[in-house]
């Protein structure tokens, strides 16, 4: 009897997504914004945009992990192209946030717009989408519940972002009136402008990348955006109330952050 020829050497399994490599990320992002509020000058520039390319690349390494690589580059075009888009707009016509301008302070730009903008926007976004799905429930509510948390959190990660990205000079708004009570400088058609664009960029991150397998609600799957939405909303108001001089900001994030993270880490915990 003949040998059957030889169909060549046999392929190597695929290699699963390393399950370290987001945790690493993580660790990274959360030390670097540690770190934030001691440095000054062109440390701090540096170090504000490669907090945000490291905290992005954590946030799109546990969706990769989650779903696949395929899924995270959904992530990156769907959130960081409707957050480069609303800047654009943004910027030509002062719709939806009001007039404002880029300093040039934050790296390259394209379209006027600084690159770690839309990342910015992507590296909440991802995290913001699986606290949205874990805290909505089951059934035909499902969605809209998980589309609307996911956006209250990214929208209200603005109330700490825009404060501090304008005292440092990085952007400024043409009419900043009227604003919050003790936060001048940010116009309230603002936080307006981020609510409208996060429910946009919002549901079409949940329709681009598919829903969380039953693994998904384990507590370890968990344990990277748990980390990066606990410590921004936690870090963020400290930061505000203890280095930065701003209570109000401490107050109005921390209370309207935590509306929706506080019961996300409330969730991880119990089910742990």
């Amino acid at each position: 009897m003949l040998p059957r020829p030889s169909r060549g050497p046999a392929r190597p399994p695929a290699r699963r997504f390393p399950r370290s490599l987001p945790g690493l990320l993580t660790g990274a992002a959360v030390l670097g914004q540690i770190a934030h509020p001691l440095l000054r000058g062109e440390n701090l520039r540096r170090a504000t945009i490669g907090s945000v390319g490291v905290f992005c690349a954590a946030a799109l390494a546990d969706t990769a992990r989650r779903h696949g690589p395929g899924a995270a580059a959904r992530t990156l075009v769907v959130a960081g192209g409707v957050g480069l888009l609303a800047e654009v707009v943004g910027t030509r016509t002062g719709r939806p946030f009001g007039r404002y301008r880029y300093a040039g302070t934050l790296g390259p730009q394209v379209l006027d717009v600084p690159v770690v903008v839309p990342l910015a926007w992507t590296m909440m976004a991802a995290p913001a989408l699986q606290l949205g799905r874990t805290l909505a429930p089951t059934g035909r509510w499902h969605s809209p519940v998980a589309v609307g948390a996911a956006a209250w959190t990214l929208a209200t990660w603005d109330l700490f972002l825009d404060p501090q990205m304008t005292a440092a000079g990085h952007w400024a708004f043409a009419e900043p009136d009227p604003h919050l009570p003790g936060v001048p400088g940010i116009p309230l058609s603002n936080y307006a402008g981020w609510v409208l664009t996060s429910l946009l960029l919002c549901a079409g991150l949940h329709r681009a990348v598919p829903a969380a397998q039953p693994a998904g609600s384990r507590p370890a799957a968990q344990a990277v955006p748990g980390w990066l939405l606990g410590w921004t909303w936690l870090g963020s108001t400290l930061a505000n109330a203890a280095f930065f001089g701003r209570p109000r900001v401490a107050g109005y994030g921390g209370v309207a952050m935590g509306l929706t993270v506080g019961p996300y880490l409330a969730r991880i915990r119990r089910s742990a």
